[in-house]
């Protein structure tokens, strides 16, 4: 038993090592912005522009849900004009950047991890470095740097979406006026909550391109290791989102 605890230490202390490695790699592919910046757009499109239905099905849902839900836990209690609070604090500061994040580690992280992963075992890699390119500038630096800017963007969408759909349940289902949600909207509001939630999301998306370039590049084994890739960087996403998600909630305490 020992001995297993030592082996499992050992690799866990090797594979932090990579990722540092990995970091410094690409770090320095960073400074070659020749190859990388004509590539970022189109990644931009990918993980921002294509996302966009997903992220905003989910909130426009969570608005309706977050509205119902309030207007269940207040009525009797508190005005209900604490709805437009609750639905604006929550969306902006947790659900908003939360669940977008952990829809989109299934979509883009997935799709990272299958992507390159595919060109690991197939030596697409291996060709562009016979060509003199570097796989992290190429590959990984463009990935990163898209999803680090779009999904801020996305969130703000989502934030947006959430707000409007609570406000128009509270309209059809709760009979509360809009001056009244407008009242609630606006009770506790700090523009640090946005700007919160933005700098939020952004983590996210370093975390999840971040991850889905990590284990794509790392796989071995075929098809089945590039399937095992993918439910991998679906699930270190997810963690590492949750995890993030706590660090930020103390950081704003």
């Amino acid at each position: 038993m020992i001995e297993s605890i030592g082996r499992r230490s050992i690799s866990a202390i090797e594979e932090v090592g990579r990722v540092g490695y990995f970091l410094r790699d690409m770090a320095r592919g960073l400074r070659d912005v020749g190859t990388w910046g004509r590539l970022v757009i189109v990644q931009m499109r990918r993980i921002g522009v294509d996302s966009l239905p997903v992220a905003l099905f989910i909130a426009a849902f969570t608005g309706v849900v977050l509205a119902l839900q309030a207007s269940y836990t207040f009525t009797g209690a508190v005005p209900l004009y604490f709805v437009g609070t609750l639905v604006g604090k929550t969306m902006m500061l947790e659900l908003g950047p939360v669940l977008t994040g952990l829809a989109l580690a299934g979509r883009v992280g997935a799709s990272m991890a299958a992507e390159l992963g595919t060109m690991k075992v197939t030596e697409q890699v291996d060709a562009l470095e016979t060509l003199a390119y570097d796989p992290q500038s190429y590959l990984v630096v463009p990935r990163v740097v898209a999803a680090t800017f779009m999904f801020p963007v996305i969130v703000a969408f989502s934030i947006a979406v959430g707000i409007v759909t609570g406000w128009l349940t509270s309209l059809a289902l709760l009979a509360l006026s809009t001056p009244d949600f407008i009242k609630g909207l606006k009770l506790f509001y700090l523009f640090k909550d946005v700007w919160f939630g933005l700098l939020k999301s952004a983590s996210f998306g370093f975390t999840i391109a971040l991850v889905g370039c990590i284990v794509g590049l790392s796989t071995r084994g075929g098809a089945e290791g590039v399937g095992r890739s993918t439910t991998r960087a679906v699930v270190y996403s997810a963690i590492l989102i949750l995890v993030l998600d706590a660090f930020w909630a103390v950081v704003l305490l």
